[in-house]
């Protein structure tokens, strides 16, 4: 890499990052992370380790959807945030 030159850090490895630590968790229990931009919540997602789903719920208008596959719950979450 040619000095002065640096490689920004990866949003969408930084979203799977989160979400992959939901699914980690040792208990029972519903895991929950809230993805903001710029101070502003976008979204919530939720990740049910009974039914390994993740559940994805949009801020602005309510609407929730759901997902049995971590990457494209990522996709939607770095969509959502760079609207």
């Amino acid at each position: 890499m040619k000095e002065g030159l640096f490689m920004e850090s990866s949003q969408l490895v930084a979203i799977i990052s989160r979400l992959d630590a939901m699914t980690e968790n040792e208990n029972d229990e519903v895991q929950t992370r809230h993805f903001e931009k710029n101070g502003k919540e976008m979204g919530i997602v939720s990740f049910d380790p009974t039914t390994k789903t993740f559940t994805l719920e949009e801020v602005s208008d309510k609407q929730k959807f759901e997902f049995d596959n971590i990457d494209l719950v990522a996709i939607e979450v770095y969509d959502l945030l760079n609207e």
